[in-house]
């Protein structure tokens, strides 16, 4: 059986949710929210040496995957909490 195209499967990508977790929304973001991304770079870099102060080198892994969960994370909840 192969794949059918069915009006259920169109684009999304209108939508403000969905289009907030693309490369280019985040972009879009950070670049008219120069002050959370400042906020985020602090993040980024300080989470891993957080956690490898608190939990050693498994406290980097969750320090890495916290940050860049948040990275990711950020628009999608201003819109959401904006909004």
């Amino acid at each position: 059986m192969g794949f059918v195209y069915t009006a259920d499967m169109s684009d999304r990508s209108d939508s403000t949710h969905n289009g907030s977790f693309s490369a280019e929304a985040r972009r879009t973001f950070y670049e008219g929210h120069r002050s959370m991304a400042l906020f985020m770079i602090l993040i980024v870099f300080s989470a891993p040496f957080a956690g490898l102060y608190v939990a050693g080198l498994f406290g980097v892994a969750i320090g890495v995957l916290v940050s860049a969960a948040a990275y990711v994370l950020l628009p999608f909840l201003w819109r959401w909490i904006v909004d």
